[in-house]
């Protein structure tokens, strides 16, 4: 909503939002719990395990020279902390992908903006659109699931013993994007809370910089 329609409609909690967000910024809970929402069941399922293959691929790409001699100097063996940085860029990077991913394929606002709409020449507008919008979305995840396919089958034909690496690498990475939500999306209502108590200029603006805390 607009400042001014959220200022007079939207009286929901802090508690109530970080819910809100939680719903659709989690992974988990996006794919398989929220069912009330606008976007296709199918669509959310592929979404979940292209980014589980996105994390796997983007892992591997940071297995160079350098890091197959720390594995070699280390005897084999796995050392979490120096992996940290590794796992965290992979999540950032990831999550930043799956937002451009989400929005060719989700279609929520464009149901809601047909169900708010009067004219009913937008039905058959919006449903060729999202026709058009899935298609081209099923078509990308194809080329990029056959890219990392065959990316990782020459990366793990080559460097055999680091497959394990990459394996506990990409867990991690996975498990790191199920958790950073939980405190992330804490964020955004710290500022939308305060800015619809009293409509003000400098409220708006707390408004506005929640919408782009909120991307993420």
């Amino acid at each position: 909503m607009k400042y001014e329609e959220a200022l007079k409609y939207d009286k929901r909690t802090y508690l109530q939002y970080y819910a809100s967000l939680l719903r659709i910024k989690h992974l988990l809970i996006f794919t398989f719990i929220t069912n009330n929402d606008y976007n296709s069941k199918n669509i959310k399922i592929s979404l979940f395990f292209f980014f589980f293959a996105l994390e796997y691929t983007i892992n591997s790409l940071f297995y160079r020279d350098p890091k197959i001699h720390q594995i070699y100097n280390d005897n084999g063996k796995y050392k979490f902390i120096y992996q940290i940085p590794q796992i965290c860029y992979s999540t950032i990077i990831s999550a930043i992908i799956t937002i451009f991913i989400k929005f060719m394929s989700l279609s929520e606002s464009y149901i809601i903006s047909l169900k708010h709409s009067e004219n009913l020449d937008n039905y058959s507008k919006i449903r060729k659109f999202l026709f058009i919008k899935f298609l081209l979305f099923f078509i990308l995840i194809l080329i990029l699931l056959l890219s990392f396919w065959y990316y990782l089958g020459c990366f793990c034909s080559i460097f055999r013993n680091s497959q394990i690496f990459l394996i506990k690498d990409t867990l991690y990475s996975f498990l790191l994007s199920l958790l950073y939500p939980f405190g992330l999306q804490l964020l955004p209502g710290i500022f939308r809370i305060p800015s619809l108590r009293v409509q003000d200029k400098r409220r708006k603006c707390m408004y506005i910089f929640r919408k782009i805390i909120q991307i993420f």
